[in-house]
């Protein structure tokens, strides 16, 4: 467990390391002050002027006895005379005599310059060294006391930022800045009712405590990503006009310990200061998962922040007028404390939009593009089953990046297709040239498309396609689904098995035309798909003549991820063996169904695909009519 240095040990090493430096100053700027002050000194005067024009003390005595000089200045403070000597033209630089330090001589130099009656001035000038010294000490203290207050500022900063490390850092926001209305949010119309009422509570509860209700404390949100969480716990801030504080999960843990708990008691602080407010936790599964159930131990800190949110939430000290909104899309780890009455009081689903959702969110992103007139977002709704708001927004844009990018005004259908085939099945990729590679994606495409054009209960074609797209994908088909699946989830036994059999009609068609000794692994997706329908059919939902009673489960060993990592046998190996014969049956069926389809319509199978080779791209329209020249279509099963 790593714990914080103490305060006290951590000043008193700043206040070592501060004595080095400042010991360490001071001395290198007594040096720096004490050079230019010793060369100030006299007994360095003789350095300076020219050495032509020295004279000795003696030879100056000698010129005085002998009349040779005309003038003498007397500088002291430098510790030189100024001699001119008879003779000496009137620009010629004076001669410089060092004299003595002892005063005596200088004393004896006065009374026979007076005796010689020589003409002579003493040069009186300030002596500031004394001045400058103060004033460059005083400098000096400055600095030091300068410095030590920086160093103990610096000192108290670490410790006030080791005592308010544990401060939380919500997101504050006002009505203002959240700027969303339940009119931006669309396709989860149930959620938004459920979530009316919090908006009534927060703007007039007198109207539900009048009758003893009371205010719910908190609201969970769960769904899947992409599906509206956030955007709905912001919505709710709008509507009723209060402060909006944010904050996610994963920003409560840290690796000290206390400090997701001191953030848990000051972001509630907070919130009970600008009550009544709404306090939105994002993927609060990161810090609420079930105490003590983690795999090779748990983690102390978190587990002390949870408790610290649960006495929060519901403890001995009421939050009245506080609402808290969390979100996560793993509900099944959530510890049970958490979700019980008096701290969730509700748990709304946010599910993936249906069709009518997904055309109310398209509409929404929809203002502010500029969409061309044969856009039909009623089809978009339908291509999409499965898509969540955030792909479906993600979606227009991609529409308009490509609209730009082909320097179009407006955003087409075209657009739209490709970006729903970008983002299902990947990037556009080079065009194959006309070759055998080609014509072999087009035999195993138009066999999907023409297989389940001719079966009663599988879905419309809505395009097949030979351009390849990253990933390896060298083609597809896609298709239309006759109602959204979303909504009720239902499938029946015969679609189940006209899916198992359009997989299987890649390979037909490939087996066929170019002989078993030429298939290829192009199919290793489909007869995937095919064994994984066929499993689930026979151990999962009881259509076979193994009985009406599920054989396998999803593992519920959350905390290891995906189901399959911990899937397990739930029969004896001799079931197992009837299983797999079944699922080889089933598979078997539907590949000799498929063989019949294509063999019986063979002329037709080699005109889709010389037309599929031209154009590279057929929809499902073109593709129905010409399939509809040779055979009569069967009736779908509505």
């Amino acid at each position: 467990m790593n714990k914080p240095t103490p305060p006290s040990s951590h000043k008193s090493a700043l206040s070592r390391r501060a004595a080095r430096t400042l010991a360490t100053g001071w001395f290198v700027l007594q040096t720096l002050i004490a050079a230019p002050m010793v060369a100030t000194q006299p007994v360095l005067a003789q350095a300076e002027g020219d050495e032509e024009t020295k004279i000795t003390y003696g030879q100056l005595l000698e010129k005085l006895d002998q009349g040779d000089v005309q003038r003498v200045e007397l500088d002291n403070l430098r510790g030189v005379a100024n001699v001119r000597i008879k003779g000496d033209d009137d620009n010629a630089p004076l001669h410089q005599v060092t004299l003595f330090a002892n005063d005596v001589y200088n004393q004896r130099l006065l009374q026979k310059l007076r005796s010689s009656d020589v003409e002579y001035e003493v040069l009186e000038r300030s002596d500031n060294s004394a001045l400058t010294g103060l004033a460059v000490n005083a400098l000096l203290a400055l600095i030091v006391v300068f410095a030590l207050l920086m160093i103990l500022r610096r000192s108290a900063n670490s410790a006030s930022g080791a005592m308010n490390f544990g401060r939380s850092r919500a997101r504050f926001q006002m009505e203002a800045k959240t700027g969303v209305m339940f009119d931006d949010v669309a396709g989860i119309e149930e959620a938004k009712e459920e979530l009316q009422e919090v908006v009534i509570f927060l703007k007039n509860p007198e109207k539900f405590t009048a009758i003893g209700a009371r205010i719910p404390k908190g609201v969970l949100l769960v769904g899947q990503p992409g599906t509206g969480k956030t955007l709905l716990a912001k919505a709710i801030a709008g509507e009723a006009g209060v402060p909006f504080f944010s904050i996610s999960g994963s920003e409560f843990v840290e690796m000290f310990v206390g400090v997701g708990a001191s953030r848990v008691r000051d972001l509630f602080k907070k919130a009970k200061e600008n009550s009544p407010c709404i306090v939105f936790i994002d993927e609060i599964d990161a810090v609420g998962r079930q105490r003590g159930a983690g795999i090779g131990g748990g983690n102390d800190e978190r587990e002390q922040t949870l408790n610290q949110l649960l006495t929060e939430m519901d403890g001995f000290e009421g939050n009245s007028g506080i609402i808290v909104i969390a979100a996560t899309n793993r509900p099944d780890v959530l510890d049970a404390a958490l979700l019980r009455p008096g701290r969730f009081d509700r748990q709304i689903t946010v599910d993936l939009p249906g069709y009518k959702g997904r055309l109310g969110i398209l509409d929404v992103h929809a203002r502010d593009k500029k969409i061309a007139d044969d856009v039909n977002l009623d089809a978009i709704a339908r291509r999409t089953p499965g898509f969540s708001g955030a792909q479906l927004a993600n979606l227009l844009n991609e529409a308009a990046i490509l609209t730009a990018r082909r320097r179009k005004d407006a955003v087409t259908m075209a657009e739209i297709d490709d970006a729903i085939d970008r983002l299902t099945i990947g990037l556009t990729l080079t065009p194959l040239l006309d070759s055998k590679k080609k014509r072999l994606i087009a035999y195993h495409e138009v066999g999907h498309a023409l297989v389940s054009t001719m079966l009663k209960h599988s879905d419309p074609l809505a395009k097949v396609t030979i351009i390849p797209r990253s990933g390896g994908v060298g083609g597809f088909a896609s298709y239309l689904p006759k109602e959204d699946r979303v909504d009720d989830g239902l499938i029946s036994y015969a679609e189940l098995i006209d899916r198992i059999t359009m997989a299987l009609g890649g390979r037909a068609a490939e087996e066929i035309v170019f002989g078993s000794d030429e298939v290829t692994q192009g199919a290793a997706n489909d007869i995937q798909q095919v064994t994984n329908i066929a499993r689930q059919m026979i151990t999962r939902f009881g259509m076979s003549e193994l009985g009406s009673f599920a054989m396998e489960s999803p593992s519920s060993a959350v905390f290891l991820g995906r189901s399959d990592l911990m899937q397990r046998s739930e029969y004896s190996e001799e079931m197992a063996a009837k299983i797999d014969q079944r699922v080889r049956e089933i598979a078997m069926t539907a590949y000799i169904k498929a063989r019949s389809i294509l063999k019986t319509n063979r002329s037709l199978l080699d005109r889709l695909v010389d037309r599929l080779v031209e154009k590279e791209t057929i929809d499902g329209e073109e593709f129905r009519g010409i399939v509809s020249e040779y055979v009569d279509l069967p009736t779908p099963n509505q």
